[in-house]
């Protein structure tokens, strides 16, 4: 018996439970969030929605539809603010919860059941998920795409087997899905659009299935979708939009490792013990079972799902953990399929050498976990010097799971395991992101820096010059206008707005500073002081707001 409309809504509230905590509570996550929600409210106060700009520069990487989603969110949920953050956030929480249920369902048609649940509750507990479904970025919404994508190829290839048409409904679903993903990051959803059939094409050598999505008209959806905003942009930038976003970001990112990102092969593979936790060790024991079933077509399709992707993304010179993000459903279903259809003995390697690397690769797990489990109570106590209950509960009620799981996997109980761990993981995450994160005011300097700044604004109209700290989460909560400095212009843009204009300066640079006010015979007040630790670039900051004392 298959899932029920009733259950598959009942799911759909469980996820989106487990991924509302924090929404709300905690502040831009810089650099790219704060970057997203600065160019949406800009876009809402100037009425432009062609033109993405992060203050007075254009931001071509990408094509406006991430920004059209947040924008339509901030307007439906009626809030006045726009340096809010839970609006932008709210199409990410959409999106990780329709790809959740995806998923479900998609393993529970293939597999059953207990597959499609354990697929689900896999991806839902990720670390790579959990993080990315809660910023106001592209990737949930891009891999919800790839998920309708997926299916739609998927609800192609199980006609063919079962020799039955294939709906127009699923053409459409694929085609629009394409087009849609086109609008979010522009020619990124090729990649498994056409990846996907064309693995398969390779291995069955047989490619008249794929004439059931309609290809001969189908395109024309994709571009009807996505063709209207590029003729705009390209009249709106002289053409600067495409050399930019598809010359510089997208094939530059093949070439080089850009923003310091440029790692070799094999990167995603090192990460995936922690991206993919807790499902991780149990998708590297599923491999074998994987590898020996892959003539199933199921199993062949779900394969020729992943690897295309994967090998692109290895290749590239660009890496990032969220690059494969698109393949986890498939691996999440593929691992739920052998969990919950195979006998846990197939999970113990034949061999003594497969045994011990499975230990190995277990024992990484492990770390994995428990430094999860305590990294609450532990981030509380270094950068606050605080002992904090909820932390140390949730770190009580995680840690025996953990380590229960480890038991039951070691004993060769896989499925309740997985079922413990995944709980673990679940209060882990309540935990950090209820009574953990939002409590780390050592890391959020840019709210205590704007909460400063609107005790002691001047006027209205008054702009921040900062010399020494330019995270874009500064501009998203202190305003548009806050001026990005060093520290000598910062003392100009006193001295030209010397009754309205307020500087930020650290420590470091209050010498230069205050050189330059002195030589124009100036004289600076502080007003305060915030410090802390900018952990986007790794400095303790020791910034003081300063105006300048009326003549």
């Amino acid at each position: 018996m298959g899932l029920k409309p009733r259950h598959m809504l009942a799911l759909a509230l469980l996820v989106f439970a487990l991924f509302l905590p924090g929404r709300a509570s905690l502040p831009p996550f810089d650099r790219d969030e704060p970057r997203y929600m600065e160019a949406t409210a800009q876009m809402l106060r100037s009425g432009n929605f062609v033109d993405v700009r992060f203050q007075d520069k254009p931001r071509y990487l990408q094509p406006a539809g991430i920004y059209w989603l947040e924008a339509v969110a901030v307007k439906a949920s009626g809030v006045r603010r726009l340096n809010l953050t839970w609006p932008y956030r709210i199409p990410s929480l959409l999106a990780v919860v329709a790809v959740v249920v995806l998923t479900v369902r998609t393993g529970t048609v293939l597999f059953g059941v207990p597959a499609g649940l354990l697929a689900g509750g896999f991806l839902a507990t990720s670390v790579l998920l959990t993080a990315e479904g809660r910023m106001a970025t592209i990737d949930s919404m891009l891999l919800l795409t790839v998920m309708l994508v997926e299916c739609a190829l998927l609800r192609a290839f199980v006609d063919r087997e079962h020799k039955r048409p294939t709906s127009v409904l699923t053409a459409l679903t694929y085609w629009g899905a394409i087009g849609c993903g086109l609008m979010l990051k522009g020619p990124v959803i090729l990649i498994p659009a056409f990846g996907t059939p064309l693995a398969l094409a390779a291995v069955e050598r047989r490619v008249a299935w794929w004439s059931r999505l309609r290809p001969a008209w189908g395109w024309l959806i994709a571009i009807a979708i996505v063709l209207p905003w590029c003729i705009a942009i390209g009249v709106v930038s002289h053409g600067q939009f495409f050399a930019n976003a598809v010359g510089t970001n997208f094939l530059g990112k093949v070439a080089s490792g850009q923003q310091a990102h440029g790692l070799p092969p094999g990167y995603h593979l090192g990460v995936f013990a922690i991206a993919f936790w807790p499902g991780s060790l149990f998708a590297v024991a599923a491999l074998p079972a994987i590898v020996n079933r892959r003539m199933l077509a199921p199993v062949r399709f779900l394969l020729c799902w992943i690897v295309p992707h994967w090998l692109v993304f290895e290749a590239i010179a660009t890496k990032l953990p969220h690059y494969v993000l698109p393949t986890y459903p498939a691996i999440a279903i593929l691992t739920g399929a052998c969990i919950a259809t195979l006998p846990s003995t197939r999970f113990r390697p034949a061999s003594l050498w497969g045994r011990g690397l499975l230990g190995a690769y277990g024992l990484v797990w492990l770390a994995v976990g428990l430094a999860l489990s305590a990294a609450g109570p532990v981030l509380l106590w270094r950068l606050e010097h605080v002992v904090s209950a909820p932390a140390l509960i949730a770190t009580g009620g995680s840690l025996p799971l953990i380590l229960i799981a480890a038991w039951l996997f070691w004993r060769q109980h896989i499925r309740e395991a997985a079922w413990s761990v995944m709980a673990a993981a679940v209060v882990i995450y309540t935990g950090l992101f209820v009574g953990v994160l939002p409590k780390l005011e050592t890391l959020w300097l840019s709210p205590r820096v704007a909460a400063l700044v609107d005790d002691y604004r001047l006027c209205p109209a008054t702009t921040v010059a900062s010399a020494s700290y330019s995270e874009p989460s500064l501009v998203f909560l202190v305003g548009q206008d806050t001026k990005l400095v060093n520290a000598v212009e910062a003392a100009a843009f006193l001295a030209h707005d010397p009754s309205c204009g307020l500087a930020l300066v650290d420590r470091r640079d209050e010498a230069a500073f205050m050189g330059s006010l002195a030589q124009r015979s100036l004289r600076p007040i502080e007003y305060g002081r915030v410090q802390g630790l900018n952990y986007s670039t790794g400095r303790h900051l020791d910034l003081g707001l300063y105006g300048l004392t009326p003549p």
